[in-house]
């Protein structure tokens, strides 16, 4: 049996990442959140429950110890928490910008070390980060979010290098607009400390509605579960991919980002956002 701990599982692509996984009898699928009471309907599909703060240290320590009790090690980390704090990057609280880089890359950072001593005893493992296109591709309101899955993207490439000597995969899951409760948080963060008469009201008014618009537009969004197989497929293959980009509009952007360069992206944002 393989070990699976994934965390952030309270909801959206968590939650089907469980769902999907624990189906099968090949995993033992560990699902954490902050508050079990949040998850405990996934014990039905046959998942474990743990409690797991991933900004709290003596939670992700007991949390992989739990594991490490009962197993030995964690097999596969899926490093699935995280959400959106978005905002002018000049008018951004630095204390909510602050809590972000909490969860999406220090949280991250310090539960991938603390389960990889257990796969190099063992000799194999695999760690699955959850990142975004925003982590490949940069929109006005988000730079702060890009920059933690900017973060997590170094991280991932770097960490691969290091532990594949020891048996252990590195591999980056890249969704684009899914539909879970992230669009509202990010949106209900974007004008926080904002000045309404500001300088970026402007802004903030039309990020606000091409988001909505295209979180609502099923050719450019996919449900969770879109990702949840993606990342079973990560979890599950015999040499998984570095990267697996999720949705054909994620891959479209990024590659277009990536083949017409800066200005010629900001000039299509410019037009999009203005």
């Amino acid at each position: 049996m393989t070990t699976v701990m994934i965390t952030g599982t309270s909801s959206g692509i968590g939650r089907a990442t469980v769902r999907r996984l624990a189906r099968r009898p090949d995993l033992t699928v560990y699902a954490t959140a902050r508050k079990v009471e949040a998850i405990a309907d996934l014990a039905d599909g046959g998942a474990r429950l743990l409690p797991l703060d991933v900004t709290d240290e003596e939670s992700m320590r007991a949390a992989v110890a739990a594991i490490e009790a009962e197993h030995g090690q964690v097999d596969v980390l899926v490093n699935n928490a995280g959400y959106g704090e978005y905002g002018p990057i000049e008018e951004a609280p630095m204390d909510r910008v602050r809590a972000q880089f909490e969860t999406n890359v220090f949280g991250l950072s310090r539960l991938t070390q603390l389960v990889l001593p257990g796969m190099r005893r063992a000799g194999r493992g695999r760690i699955v980060n959850v990142s975004s296109m925003g982590g490949r591709l940069v929109f006005p309101g988000g730079g702060y979010y890009h920059a933690s899955k900017y973060a997590v993207e170094a991280i991932s490439d770097a960490l691969r290098q290091e532990v594949r000597p020891f048996g252990v995969d590195v591999t980056i899951v890249e969704p684009g607009l899914i539909r879970t409760g992230f669009g509202a948080v990010a949106s209900s963060s974007l004008g926080a400390g904002a000045d309404p008469a500001g300088p970026y009201r402007k802004m903030i008014a039309a990020v606000d509605a091409v988001m909505a618009q295209s979180y609502r537009n099923r050719a450019l969004s996919a449900t969770p579960d879109t990702v949840a197989r993606v990342i079973e497929r990560a979890v599950t293959a015999r040499r998984p991919r570095t990267r697996y980009l999720v949705t054909a509009a994620a891959w479209a952007m990024v590659h277009t980002r990536r083949l017409l360069g800066a200005r010629v992206f900001d000039a299509v944002n410019r037009l999009q956002f203005r």
